[in-house]
């Protein structure tokens, strides 16, 4: 069992662009940001629920498929599930329709109280003021002896970061500057030397870099 967290990066380390909307909640870089990963074949696959076989199918595809394998469970921030947009709405359900990527029970934390949502392709969201600490151990029990991931946002992320939670860190670097945003290495200075960090170069320029104990 292990905790993971896999993040698309920009080269000057932005992990969450800057100026979201109601129209536009990633910010209006976001495209920027994860448009490798949006075209591999495994995301239209898993997230689009595209079966023509379209995607690339390189060392993008083979990353984004190891996000999806081996994950019992998930914990995810209030503004990934999409309260910040949402926060009155007693029926919003996420972002991914009636079926959620997750397949695993998915602890949403918020201080906003909600009753869990239950999905037939096995999601199930629980929404909790835990600590960071606290939810990833209780994923942990959900897991049953599965992986469990850290899947953002970005302040959630920072935090199991720096609580020393993460058991395996892989971030996408794309070679753009974004030059504002949220950025992920603020504040964690020698985090590297926590970890085993190697890298890869994918075909479309991505470096894969992970950081392993």
């Amino acid at each position: 069992m292990a905790v993971r967290v896999d993040l698309n990066i920009s080269l000057d380390g932005v992990a969450m662009p800057a100026d979201p909307t109601p129209e536009n909640p990633m910010g209006e870089d976001w495209g920027r940001l994860v448009a490798d990963y949006m075209a591999t074949k495994t995301f239209r696959e898993r997230v689009f629920r595209d079966t023509s076989g379209a995607g690339t199918t390189g060392v993008d595809d083979r990353y984004a498929a190891a996000y999806f394998e081996g994950i019992g469970a998930e914990v995810m921030g209030a503004a990934m599930f999409g309260l910040h947009s949402f926060p009155d709405d007693p029926d919003w359900r996420g972002w991914w329709g009636d079926e959620p990527p997750f397949e695993v029970p998915v602890i949403v934390l918020t201080h906003r109280e909600r009753a869990p949502l239950s999905f037939a392709n096995g999601t199930r969201f629980e929404f909790s003021s835990e600590s960071i600490t606290d939810a990833v151990a209780r994923a942990t029990d959900l897991a049953n002896g599965a992986d469990v991931r850290v899947g953002g946002g970005l302040s959630t992320v920072r935090s199991a970061l720096a609580a020393g939670l993460v058991d395996r860190l892989h971030v996408a670097v794309r070679p753009v500057i974004l030059g504002r945003g949220g950025r992920l290495w603020d504040d964690l200075r020698n985090l590297d030397e926590c970890y085993t960090v190697t890298s890869e170069v994918a075909e479309s320029g991505v470096v894969h870099v992970t950081f392993a104990r």
